[in-house]
């Protein structure tokens, strides 16, 4: 079963990602960047989903340290996120994230994005 982790501070997010994706995935969870950062390099996830507005490492300084940390190069990074305004997908890629999804959250369009990146 291939792995995500969710790095999300709001513990209703997170459980709400996670009922969405455990039928299918193997899920680990982070509450901030810091503790995000150290989960991914402990866990090696197959697909990382992290918001942008986190303590500690917000997601814009996130997504470049992960791309950075060997082993993790390669590891897809889909935003969810709150920051829906003009240009924040296109500030989200730039940084190093593969994908962007708006909050609230679109089952269908999270699963198909998670399914094009890592498959089932």
């Amino acid at each position: 079963m291939k792995k995500i982790l969710i790095i999300e501070d709001i513990e209703w997010n997170r459980d709400l990602l996670t009922q969405i994706l455990e039928e299918d995935y193997g899920v680990v969870e982070a509450e901030d960047g810091k503790q995000g950062l150290e989960v991914a390099r402990g866990e090696r996830p197959d697909l990382i989903l992290m918001d942008i507005s986190l303590p500690e490492i917000n997601g814009w300084e996130l997504a470049p340290m992960i791309r950075r940390t060997e082993g993790l190069q390669e590891v897809p990074i889909i935003a969810v996120t709150a920051h829906a305004m003009a240009g924040d997908e296109e500030r989200s890629k730039a940084v190093g994230c593969d994908d962007y999804v708006a909050k609230p959250i679109n089952e269908d369009e999270l699963l198909e994005k998670v399914e094009k990146l890592i498959g089932k």
